[in-house]
């Protein structure tokens, strides 16, 4: 494989509809979509269309993509009925426990959670 070939992702996969997944919200920019190891009742993925590999890959053109997700989560929240507490995280580098490198935003909720170690 040359340095230009990318391998995709498993979310790239998941976007454009390679890898079957339950999709709860999509547009021109995000995909969301319930994870298959949740750890709470909600337990949602955000991801964006382009990817980008993790929180410290974003550049100054992409920054609208956190406004837009901030919103979605903000729907998400409201329509998975855990408005009043949910946790929206992202991890960054596998020393954080990223797994997938394509940005994507954890938005997890329905229970009450503990404190982060």
């Amino acid at each position: 494989m040359s340095e230009t070939e990318h391998t995709p992702t498993l979310f790239e996969k998941i976007i454009e509809g390679e890898l079957p997944s339950e999709k709860v919200f999509e547009n021109e920019h995000l995909v969301a979509f319930k994870d298959i190891h949740p750890v709470a009742p909600v337990h949602i993925l955000i991801v964006p269309r382009k990817a980008i590999p993790d929180f410290q890959s974003i550049e100054k053109d992409d920054l609208f993509l956190l406004q837009e997700l901030g919103k979605v989560a903000q729907h998400l929240a409201k329509e998975f009925d855990i408005a009043d507490g949910y946790r929206l995280l992202t991890n960054i580098g596998p020393q954080a426990g990223q797994t997938v490198f394509h940005l994507h935003f954890h938005l997890i909720g329905g229970r009450r959670l503990g404190p982060l170690a």
